[in-house]
């Protein structure tokens, strides 16, 4: 079993719109039980007394207008130092979750930590639609990646 791990800051836009399209796209293929998909976040902004916040509205109805099925129910979660061993890709969204990817799991000694951008021809990050509004943006661009993601698979 293939096992994903797919971060962003707050785990409550990127993330998560990453962890829906791609379990939608494994669906797809008919390749469900060949992988394990989640989503977590690199800071604890988005997480209370133990309970994360659900997937923020905005990015909710994005998922729903492309038809992508997710789980209402999702919660932000927060990366820690032990998921290095239970997970094979680390896929964060721009540059600065990598560099919290790397220093909450204490490095990357056997290549699991990636750009979700760096699969495709352009490569680049992911805008957080929390700070550009362009939710749209967001989705396109995590759609190719995990596209070009699932390909390497």
């Amino acid at each position: 079993m293939i096992k994903i791990c797919f971060v962003c800051l707050g785990n409550i836009c990127r993330s998560p719109m990453a962890e829906f399209i791609m379990k939608d796209m494994v669906h797809q293929a008919g390749r469900d039980r060949e992988f394990y998909i989640v989503s977590k976040a690199t800071h604890s902004d988005n997480i209370w007394n133990g309970t994360g916040a659900p997937i923020y509205r905005n990015a909710a109805d994005c998922l729903r207008a492309h038809g992508i099925p997710f789980d209402d129910d999702k919660e932000a979660a927060l990366l820690k130092r032990g998921d290095y061993d239970n997970f094979d890709y680390f896929i964060g969204m721009d540059n600065n979750n990598l560099y919290f990817m790397n220093k909450i799991l204490g490095g990357d000694s056997v290549h699991k930590i990636h750009a979700l951008m760096e699969y495709t021809p352009e490569g680049g990050e992911v805008a957080d639609p929390w700070y550009t509004r362009n939710f749209e943006q967001a989705y396109n661009d995590i759609t190719r990646g995990c596209a070009a993601l699932l390909k390497t698979m």
